[in-house]
């Protein structure tokens, strides 16, 4: 009985086993149909002298239909669908041409090395796609779902918004949420390719797809899965992978014109040596099929996808999203770049940077009943002075009656029956401000902070200078940039003199102050002008019709997805940086397409010359012109890397 349960169970488990074998292979079955028709080339020719010549012609007609099998049938549909001959028609007419002149090896080894580039082709094709196989497969498939006190496990698909799942240490957090209950530490690489784990709490969001370190936390679903950013991400690589760069995009219009001039010139030398050169016809035709061959544009054809496809998965698994080979193209080209301040340079928050106290007033007593009186309010400069005072002092119990905002100036409250006022210069009075701690104001106002001084009853007893501070990584992100000779320019609302003084902080070289989100669309245009090559950075909410008018628009991502909406390049974390190193990946792609191009044209032209002066014969001329386009593709496959 044991004996035929085991047997019923292999019976059952070696469909299963052939089945994930054949998946396996599957991708690979490109190379392995090439290498087969290798080896049958090779054993044909080690038994040329011992095997019957029906025989001989059989086993290279069956490396004809093992290797061209594949290319002839994607050459066949694709001009069926266009209504224009390709590069693959033109090797079946090549080899077909070799078998019927005599030369069956030199056909069969052209079509071994054509398939051979296929597959090669392939492969970078699969590199890439394996980028996004990667990130599926990070997307758990099921989740702890909370329900009425009672834990089951559901399939990540059924989750809706506002359900609660619980999230271990170790494991994948299944949909993008927040967290309500526990606090860990949240590894979001997959999303940013930042390797530093970020602490999370409770109002904290999470993204599906990064791990939560240590801990178990509970998490309120807030977008279904087939919505989350990390979905999205993966929406984007793969239409990137689809839109072709305009570089391709030409080659490909160029293709059809030029496999019909090749047909047209082949059929001319068939004949004009043989009437005006006296070649034998034979030679002719011969000299015809080689040029066939040698003139086939395969090597500029594969010149620039393999390149762009590279770089695309290259910069994605560094945290930088491109929208499509166009883009990545155009950013080596850019000459200027406009960066929004808030946020994108700056930290988009406010921070005392700068305190003064009347010294014959408790320090404690300002610091407390600031912080009481501004703790009511919702206004970031309110918010900034809450955070400062609390980290600089004692705890004071302050009762804070009768408070007022005074919009545009400031806040009037009444403290232990005194009145105290927060806000600006005009608003506790112009001339005492001016001479308050020997006229501070003028000098905080040069370096372009906000100044708020507090008034306690008739007397200013402090001022406080306050400043979106610069990101830590600006200066050396515009320092790199202005070394690649790309002209940096800030917009900003502020007044001439913040801005002034942000600009030389961060080492900008020109800034617009004063100017108004709906009046950033007419400075990028204006740039557009001056520059040419305009790129604008911003936050991908606020920015977005400048972004679109910009040759190319940068949204600084983390963690939002409308950036990936309006943005033709989204950096995923928040780092300056990573533009340089972009702008440094697409003038690497630029260089080895222009390699790419030039070399093989080059070796085109050599060929074509040495064919039609008799130096070269139809091995060396397929030796030469699919070595040149396994070349190019490898040299393409260097931006991998």
């Amino acid at each position: 009985m044991s004996l035929n349960t085991g047997a019923l169970e292999s019976y059952h488990k070696s469909p299963m086993r052939i089945s994930n074998m054949f998946r396996r292979i599957l991708p690979h079955i490109e190379l392995i149909a090439a290498l087969l028709s290798g080896l049958i080339i090779l054993v044909t020719w080690l038994l040329a002298e011992s095997i019957s010549q029906p025989l001989w012609v059989i086993l290279h007609v069956l490396a004809f239909i093992i290797g061209g099998y594949a290319k002839a049938k994607e050459g066949i549909q694709d001009t069926i669908t266009n209504k224009e001959l390709n590069v693959e028609m033109l090797m079946i007419f090549a080899a077909i041409g070799s078998a019927i002149i005599g030369y069956w090896t030199e056909g069969a080894i052209l079509i071994f090395i054509f398939a051979l580039s296929g597959a090669l082709e392939t492969y970078t094709m699969n590199k890439s796609n394996k980028e996004i196989s990667s990130l599926m497969d990070l997307q758990p498939e099921e989740a702890l779902l909370i329900e009425n006190g009672q834990e089951r496990i559901v399939p990540v698909s059924e989750l809706q918004i506002n359900d609660m799942i619980q999230v271990r240490a170790g494991e994948r957090i299944p949909a993008d949420g927040t967290i309500v209950h526990g606090t860990t530490a949240i590894d979001e690489s997959a999303i940013t390719g930042e390797s530093i784990p970020i602490n999370k709490h409770e109002q904290n969001d999470v993204l599906a797809g990064t791990v939560a370190l240590d801990g178990t936390i509970q998490v309120k679903i807030t977008k279904p899965a087939n919505e989350t950013m990390f979905q999205k991400i993966i929406e984007l690589v793969q239409s990137a992978q689809e839109e072709k760069s305009p570089s391709q995009l030409f080659i490909e219009r160029f293709e059809g014109t030029y496999v019909k001039v090749v047909l047209i010139v082949v059929t001319i030398m068939m004949f004009l040596p043989y009437l005006i050169f006296g070649w034998t016809l034979s030679e002719s035709i011969y000299r015809a099929m080689i040029l066939l061959v040698v003139a086939s544009p395969c090597a500029l054809v594969a010149s620039i996808m393999p390149a762009t496809l590279s770089a695309i998965s290259n910069s994605a698994r560094k945290g930088v999203l491109f929208k499509g080979g166009l883009h990545i193209e155009n950013l080596g080209h850019v000459n200027a770049i406009a960066f929004d301040k808030t946020g994108t340079l700056t930290n988009g928050k406010l921070t005392v940077t700068d305190a003064f106290y009347d010294d014959q007033v408790n320090q404690d007593e300002i610091l407390a009943t600031v912080g009481a009186i501004e703790k009511q309010s919702t206004h970031p400069l309110a918010q900034a002075l809450t955070n400062f005072s609390s980290t600089q002092m004692n705890t004071i119990p302050v009762t804070v009656d009768d408070m007022k905002t005074i919009g545009g100036n400031g806040v009037r409250a009444k403290v232990n029956n005194q009145t105290w006022r927060i806000g600006k210069p005009d608003f506790v009075g112009k001339e005492e401000a001016n001479v308050f701690y020997n006229g501070i104001l003028e000098t905080l106002a040069s370096q372009g902070k906000t100044v708020v001084f507090a008034k306690k009853g008739d007397r200013i007893v402090a001022v406080f200078g306050l400043k979106d501070t610069i990101r830590k990584d600006t200066k050396q992100a515009i320092k790199l940039l202005r070394e690649n000779g790309v002209h940096t320019i800030m917009l900003t609302g502020d007044n001439e003199i913040t801005a002034k003084a942000i600009a030389e902080e961060a080492g900008i070289d020109d800034y617009i102050a004063n100017c108004l989100p709906e009046e950033k669309v007419g400075h990028i245009r204006e740039l557009k002008n001056n520059f040419k090559n305009v790129a604008m950075v911003g936050d991908g909410i606020n920015d977005a019709p400048a972004l679109a008018t910009a040759n190319l628009g940068v949204a600084m991502g983390e963690g939002t997805d409308v950036a990936l909406e309006t943005a033709d390049m989204v950096l995923m974390k928040n780092n300056l940086d990573k533009i340089t190193n972009a702008i440094n990946l697409s003038k690497r792609m630029n260089r080895i397409v222009k390699q790419n191009i030039y070399f093989s044209l080059s070796v085109i032209v050599i060929l074509i010359l040495s064919n039609f002066f008799q130096v070269i014969d139809l091995p060396l001329g397929v030796i030469g012109h699919e070595g040149s386009t396994i070349l190019v593709i490898l040299n393409g496959l260097r931006l991998l890397k």
